[in-house]
């Protein structure tokens, strides 16, 4: 004969429960650690790139305060003052740049692509396009076998 008494099992439920309780409390944790842990990451990598940035667009702008002179001579003196004029225009925005916090630019960028959406996606597709271009140079030059005389 079948024993047809299901009666629920009292007691275990309540520590499941307990137990589901307290894995999902320590997932929320430990994502909230990681979130943290990247943001952090991503600030510094950010305040990196942006030493680099201003650095190099310095190193641009004497390039050009250099190159006037030359230009000066070769095509005159009104081509030298439009170079000048380039390297104050570059000196001026690598200054705006490290004055500024990364939070203070991220706003800046989310400001213009509200004001200006197709612009913003036009720059990003040039952008795009010119770092796939420069990746793919560099996985050609990777895969290249380089012959030894």
């Amino acid at each position: 004969m079948l024993d047809t008494d299901l009666s629920p099992v009292t007691g275990s439920t309540t520590t499941t429960t307990d137990t589901v309780g307290g894995a999902k409390q320590t997932l929320k944790d430990e994502a909230s650690k990681l979130s943290a842990k990247a943001t952090d990451k991503a600030r510094s990598l950010a305040d990196e790139g942006k030493a680099r940035a201003t650095g190099a667009l310095d190193e641009f702008s004497k390039l050009m305060e250099d190159a006037a002179g030359t230009v000066d001579e070769k095509l005159g003196e009104q081509y030298g003052q439009y170079a000048r004029s380039a390297a104050k225009a570059i000196s001026g925005f690598s200054d705006g740049l490290r004055g500024k916090e990364v939070e203070d630019l991220l706003a800046d960028a989310s400001d213009f692509v509200r004001k200006s959406p197709a612009i913003a996606i036009g720059t990003a597709a040039a952008l795009g396009f010119v770092l796939a271009r420069i990746v793919k140079a560099g996985v050609d030059t990777d895969t290249t076998p380089s012959t030894k005389g």
